[in-house]
Order: C-alpha cells, then sequence, then structure tokens
C-alpha cells in the first residue's frame, strides 16, 4: 500500500471538500490523421499512436481506438482499486484486469442497420492478489465499478457535441 497515493488522495478530498468549485476538471486531446490510417494523438505532453489491424487496411502498428477504450477501461478500474484500497487501508498486492469487447463490423461498415457499429458487449474480469477478507475486497470491487469514470463513460449515455471545421487548401494557379 502506498502511503504517498494516499496521501494525495486524501489532501484532494480535503481540497475539494472547501473549495467544491475546483472539482470540475477537464481533459483535451487532439488526434490527427497521418498516412494510411495512423493517427497520433496528443494528451496533455503525451503522443500515443492509433492503427487498424491490417484486415480494416491498416498495418497494426499500434491499438486501435476500440483496444484503448478496452485498455482504458481496465486501466481505470486499477487504478481506483488502488486509490480506494490505499484510502481504506486495504493491501492489494498485485491487480490485473482483463476487457473483452463484442463487435460486429457490419456495424461500423454500415452492412447491417440493426448491428451497432461500437460495442454490443463489454466483459471484464479483475484479479486480484491480496490477503485480505474476501468479502472486504468484494465492497471494495462495488465501489470500484460505483466510481470508475472510464466505466461511466462506457455503461451510460453522454452527451456529445461535434461540430466541422473546413479549411480550403492553398490554391495554385496552372500555367498552361
Amino acid at each position: 500500500m502506498s502511503t504517498n497515493i494516499k496521501a494525495s488522495f486524501e489532501t484532494l478530498i480535503g481540497q475539494l471538500k472547501s473549495q467544491p468549485e475546483q472539482a470540475n476538471a477537464i481533459f483535451q486531446a487532439t488526434s490527427t490523421l497521418g498516412k494510411q490510417l495512423n493517427v497520433k494523438a496528443n494528451s496533455g505532453k503525451f503522443e500515443y499512436n492509433f492503427d487498424e489491424p491490417e484486415i480494416l487496411g491498416g498495418n497494426y502498428s499500434a491499438p486501435n481506438p476500440v483496444e484503448y477504450v478496452l485498455g482504458s477501461l481496465g486501466a481505470c478500474q486499477a487504478i481506483v482499486y488502488r486509490a480506494l484500497a490505499s484510502l481504506s487501508g486495504i493491501d492489494i498486492q498485485g491487480l490485473s484486469v482483463k476487457t473483452k469487447g463484442h463487435l460486429d463490423l457490419q456495424g461500423f461498415l454500415g452492412l447491417d442497420e440493426n448491428a451497432r457499429p461500437g460495442f454490443s458487449k463489454v466483459e471484464f474480469e479483475t484479479i486480484i492478489t491480496s490477503n485480505e477478507d474476501p468479502v472486504k475486497l468484494l465492497e471494495l470491487s462495488k465501489q470500484v465499478e460505483a466510481l470508475c469514470p472510464v466505466l461511466d463513460i462506457i455503461s451510460n449515455p453522454t452527451p456529445v457535441k461535434g461540430k466541422i471545421t473546413i479549411k480550403k487548401t492553398k490554391e495554385v494557379e496552372v500555367a498552361i
């Protein structure tokens, strides 16, 4: 159990209790299409790549977007487990989250209007290594599922608003 994690979360909780107006955080990312289906994304100081498997026309040089969603769910679950366990004094020696998403490519390709383009189902399994009482760990798992932001995002409708901006390329005169 990390005392640093516990102290960080206790400090944050104390600050938000005294200044609840500071609780609203905004996260941003910019994704830019490169060659073929390769996309570079930036979030803060981090850069990461996306691609698609060969069957979808990519080189599979990086995970595809839905794989990042699954990885994000597992990572978020693991982080929330660590945070809540630290705050509760629960000792977790190891934890991994296996995620699986079911996707019908007919929806993505527009071949079947009844098939969703996104996941029809997401499953996950959390494997915890701990000598703690299993009842305590089950209670912890209920808290994690209730508080995990990524699980909430993919489980509940979230308003999404998009817009498109069109930039014209510079016109070049050609002399014939």
